[in-house]
């Protein structure tokens, strides 16, 4: 079902590619990304040097969350994106993106997949999170409206999420964290970084085409679980 393509064999410009990105996205996140992210790059050990070998740092992350990481050809549809989360299983793309496409990649690739979403996932807050939506969205009658609102939470928090910490909002969504362009535009203070708010978040419009309009700051980190319970008490009386 996956693409087993042997990452340690990795043509030289694609590693170029990693080191460089790797460079300038530690250097953009010093004191802007989440305390979760920090700490998960440390344990996974990531480094410029070397794409991962991604069988590897799948037993990393399975013996802090119990999750798995699974190298995928391409990016999924929602459905099976989502039926994967279900099962704990995170998709990994094995292709990384040209040089052209440094500051903005419009689709997933290695690096923002490994770079990411990787370490956040040795958060146990965040990978429940992350089980929790996967199992909701396998339990809408496709084409509901309700996975469509599941398709914006999941977009607004692991992709392009903030959350307070000590007064200042932190990245922790894997498209800031990967992407020195949306890092710039999320920054930049005529952005819209309004707090949290489930409803509205439900039915912002979701993009991946281009930066997006405006993000989204968690008060509290533990937010996340509580946001789960409310939309699963939308759902059911909906």
């Amino acid at each position: 079902m996956f693409n087993q393509r042997n990452l340690s064999t990795a043509p030289n410009q694609d590693k170029l590619v990693w080191k460089v990105l790797f460079d300038r996205q530690t250097a953009l996140l010093h004191r802007r990304a989440a305390p979760a992210f920090s700490q998960g790059l440390a344990r996974l050990g990531l480094r410029r040097e070397a794409i991962p070998d991604i069988g590897e740092l799948s037993a990393t992350v399975r013996a802090h969350t119990g999750w798995q990481l699974a190298p995928v050809g391409r990016p999924f549809e929602p459905a099976a994106f989502f039926a994967l989360l279900a099962e704990r299983k995170f998709p990994i793309v094995t292709r990384i993106r040209a040089m052209h496409s440094f500051d903005f990649s419009p689709e997933p690739d290695l690096f923002h997949d490994l770079f990411g979403h990787v370490p956040m996932l040795l958060d146990e807050g965040l990978a429940d999170f992350l089980h929790n939506l996967g199992q909701a969205y396998q339990a809408q009658p496709e084409g509901s409206p309700a996975r469509e609102q599941l398709w914006a939470l999941y977009f607004f928090t692991a992709e392009f999420g903030l959350v307070q910490h000590e007064g200042q909002p932190r990245l922790y969504g894997a498209g800031l964290l990967s992407s020195a362009g949306e890092i710039h535009h999320c920054v930049n203070e005529h952005t819209p970084r309004p707090a949290f708010d489930l409803a509205t978040v439900l039915r912002t419009p979701v993009t991946g085409t281009r930066y997006q309009s405006q993000y989204f700051v968690l008060p509290a980190w533990e937010q996340l679980t509580d946001c789960v319970a409310e939309l699963a008490g939308m759902l059911a009386t909906a």
